[in-house]
């Protein structure tokens, strides 16, 4: 299990890399989990992103959504009970990603993001440059269980 900040969701939508690690590793067994609010910012910077690109924006609709299918999206009645604990592992840094900090500790796992301010939260925080070693490592657990 882990949990995905809306800059992967983002990454997911714009390259190849991040979306193939997610659908790969999701056919083996790995849970892939974001909050709510991490698709909302995703919808809301991607199109800016799409037009700087030079991309059309109408696929972000239905890439979002293939996510949705993949991505178990959590919402607040799940993760608002941390909301507090989550802002003060974030005191000092971007308190508003707290939504992100509260899922993965809601659901007691790791967190992958490309933002520097999870790290230190008492959370274990991949990158995408390494995420594939904690894949890797969650298919084969779910792999033996399996057996």
């Amino acid at each position: 299990m882990i949990v995905l900040d809306a800059n992967i969701l983002i990454r997911a939508v714009l390259g190849r890399r991040v979306r193939q690690l997610i659908d790969t590793y999701a056919g083996q067994g790995v849970r892939f989990f974001a909050p709510d609010v991490a698709f909302d910012d995703a919808e809301k910077y991607l199109p800016p992103l799409l037009k700087k690109r030079g991309k059309p924006d109408a696929d972000l609709s239905a890439s979002l959504e293939y996510l949705r299918n993949i991505i178990e999206v959590v919402t607040p009645e799940l993760y608002a009970v941390f909301e507090s604990e989550a802002r003060q592992r974030l005191r000092g840094r971007d308190e508003s990603d707290w939504p992100i900090l509260a899922t993965a500790l809601g659901l007691a796992c790791a967190l992958w993001t490309e933002d520097a301010d999870f790290f230190g939260t008492g959370v274990a925080v991949w990158t995408t440059n390494r995420i594939e070693i904690f894949l890797k490592g969650q298919a084969q657990s779910h792999e033996s269980q399996d057996e």
